[in-house]
This record gives C-alpha cells, sequence and structure tokens, in this order.
C-alpha cells in the first residue's frame, strides 16, 4: 500500500475501508445497517465504505436482507472472483490440490497421478493449478499465490530443499524461484508437517494449549514444533524431522533411524496380510502396543528438549491406530522423573496438510485485496 500521512484524510479512509473489508470477510456479507453497527460508523459513513470498496472491485451485492420493518437491505460480499490462489500437497505418488478464495471457502479437491520420469517443480504446480482452477470453475488468470506442502526440509530464506527422496526432478536449490518465474505467482513452500501442525493449532486439538508437538506417522515420519503460535522451523528448515534420527532399541539392526520402526510399510508388514491395510490397526492390541512403544521410543528426545504440554498424533498410521493408540502412547509416555504430556488424536483428519495451506493462502489473499484499497 502506498505511504499516507496518518491522519490525513486519505488515511483515515483507507483505514476505515480496510476495517470495512475486515469485517465482511470475518463475518460474511454484510448490510450498511450491519456494518456501521460492527464498525462504529455512522450509516452514511458505512455507505460511503461500501461504495468505495465497490468502486475497487472488491466488493459486490450478493443479496437482500429482509428487515422487521421497510424495504429490504441489499448485502454485500467480498469479490472471490479477482484474486484467489491454490493449496497444493506433493505425495509420493500423487499431487493434491484445491483453490483458495479470500472467504475461505472449500472447493473439490482433486488428485493427481505424477506422471512420467521428466518431472520439475514448475511442470507439477502448473498441472495442479490448471487441475484445482478447472474443478472449482476458476479463471486461472485469477490465480496470484500458491502454496505448496513438501515431504523435505524447507530453507525458506535459501530457496533449499533437503532430507527428501518424494521430490524426482526438483532442485535442492531454486525451486520456489523456478515455479514464480513460470507461473508469475507468488510462492510459499513449506514442510508438509508444519502446516498440518498449523492447521492443529487453527482448528484441531492443539487450540488451547500454549505449545505443542505434531508426530505425523506414515510413509515417513515428522514433528511439527509449536511454540506459543509459532512454529519452530530452525536455522535450515530441518527442525522436526524426526525419522532420521538414529536408534537400535526394537531394530535388530544397529543404525536404523526411526522410519524404520514406524514407517507405513513397516506397520503394515506388522498385520495380517488378508487385512485392510493400515485401516485394520485399531484392531490389532498387540500390534497397537508395540506401535506405542515405538511411538514413546521416538518422541522421548522431544519431550526431554522441549517439555510440550501436548503432544498431537497426526499422519495415516496414527489416525488408522485411533483413539486407543494415544492413549497407550500416553502411558508410555509417562516418566516418574519428569512431567507427563497430554497426547491427543489430531482434530484435523487426512487433509491436515491442505487444510493448513488454505489457512496460509487465506490470509496472503486478503492482505493483497487490502493492498488494492484505493489511497487517495
Amino acid at each position: 500500500m502506498a505511504q499516507i500521512d496518518p491522519g490525513t484524510s486519505a488515511w483515515l479512509r483507507t483505514r476505515n475501508d480496510r476495517e470495512a473489508l475486515r469485517l465482511i470477510l470475518e463475518h460474511g456479507p454484510l448490510t450498511r445497517t450491519r456494518l456501521g453497527e460492527l464498525s462504529g460508523m455512522s450509516k452514511p459513513t458505512a455507505t460511503q465504505m461500501i461504495a468505495r470498496l465497490e468502486r475497487a472491485d472488491l466488493v459486490l451485492p450478493v443479496g437482500e436482507v429482509a428487515g422487521s420493518r421497510g424495504p429490504s437491505a441489499v448485502s454485500w460480499g467480498v469479490r472471490t472472483d479477482r484474486v484467489a490462489g491454490v493449496a497444493v500437497s506433493m505425495l509420493d505418488g500423487s499431487i493434491q490440490a484445491t483453490l483458495v478464495d479470500a472467504t475461505g471457502q472449500e472447493h473439490p479437491v482433486v488428485d493427481l497421478p505424477v506422471i512420467g520420469e521428466e518431472r520439475s517443480p514448475e511442470q507439477d504446480i502448473a498441472r495442479a493449478v490448471d487441475a484445482a482452477c478447472a474443478a472449482a470453475g476458476a479463471d486461472r488468470d485469477t490465480i496470484e499465490a500458491v502454496t505448496i506442502g513438501v515431504q523435505a526440509a524447507v530453507g525458506q530464506g535459501q530457496d533449499t530443499l533437503s532430507l527428501t527422496d518424494s521430490l524426482p526432478g526438483w532442485p535442492a536449490t531454486g525451486a520456489r524461484a523456478r515455479i514464480e518465474a513460470a507461473l508469475g505467482v507468488a510462492v510459499t513452500l513449506e514442510n508438509d508437517v508444519n502446516l498440518a501442525t498449523m492447521a492443529e493449532r487453527a482448528v484441531g486439538v492443539a487450540q488451547d494449549v500454549d505449545s505443542f508437538a505434531f508426530l505425523w506417522a506414515g510413509v515417513g515420519l515428522g514433528v511439527g514444533v509449536d511454540l506459543g503460535g509459532t512454529i519452530h522451523r530452525g536455522a535450515h528448515g530441518s527442525a522436526g524431522e524426526i525419522g532420521y534420527l538414529t536408534v537400535a532399541a526394537g531394530t535388530g539392526q544397529p543404525g536404523a533411524v526411526t522410519t524404520d520402526l514406524l514407517g507405513s510399510q513397516v506397520i503394515l508388514d506388522l498385520l495380517p496380510p488378508d487385512d485392510d491395510g493400515l485401516a485394520a490397526l485399531a484392531l490389532h492390541e498387540e500390534v497397537l502396543r508395540m506401535v506405542a512403544d515405538r511411538i514413546a521410543l521416538t518422541i522421548e528426545p522431544v519431550l526431554v528438549v522441549l517439555d510440550p504440554a501436548l503432544i498431537v498424533l497426526g499422519g495415516p498410521t496414527n489416525l488408522a491406530g485411533g483413539q486407543r493408540l494415544a492413549e497407550l502412547v500416553a502411558e508410555r509416555a509417562a516418566g516418574e522423573e519428569r512431567p507427563t504430556p497430554e497426547v491427543r488424536l489430531s482434530g484435523t483428519g487426512d487433509s491436515a496438510v491442505l487444510l493448513g495451506a488454505r489457512r496460509l493462502l487465506v490470509e496472503q489473499i486478503r492482505t493483497i485485496l487490502e493492498d488494492r484499497i484505493p489511497t487517495d
């Protein structure tokens, strides 16, 4: 937004208009009267704010609200056809994507198979953006931001990716810059478990705690660390890459890593071959106890170093184990010489990564819209 001298009439108008836009985004479509009530402004001032936002193509009339007396009043909503984004989750064998708009409304999620061996970040994300727009019936030209969850340590300041084997064709350095140059959009690369952790803080079971650690168990392992609402990434983005922690207990293989204990294929091998994959985990108490032992071993360094108030269990393996697995982990994590953390099952389900990416994008899109409010 252009610099405006504080206290001037232009500054006051812009501040009021930004507040009006924020209120419409927060509460949904509003009439002029209701906007005046929420903002503390007079009805004439609310009318002027709406008029300026409409001229800037930021709001439009979306319906009418019947009053107890007199004619119906027009309600105004934020335009979702001007700026949008796409949330992407890069999985081992597929790419999930969904459109995101300023209201946070849910749109169809597409699941694209990975095609061919000659991949690149710009090709993968271009396919994801096109598919998400087609599924939502949105104009590709409205896409101005993309947030991508990857199974990798992300050095955001350095634009680097490390500790990954699930992104063939993606360079160790410069992937974000290549996508931005090819697609002409702002790109955020983020570790997938960090995005799931953000979702858990926002709408999951960790909304009421000061700090927590989110253990993701699936094909790989990762820990998201939330300290007072801030994700701890480390100097190079590799904080929480616990799947690479060397352990020996329970593996029979000196120098094994925690993924050798809890990777999804390892867990599948513990289950009867005729069962329904990981979905059957909750039916086998003996295997659940073994998995709980392995989780307790894996999170011990987290408990000793960080002492979080809460451990959240997420990802395909933990979700398959269900509440019983969380109870068993809590039992095994209890220690006589240190406080025992609470253990909860994730409340964000199997779409936690996309949910975290969507929430980031909603804030980015709203900032873009606010910056388009006229300053004169």
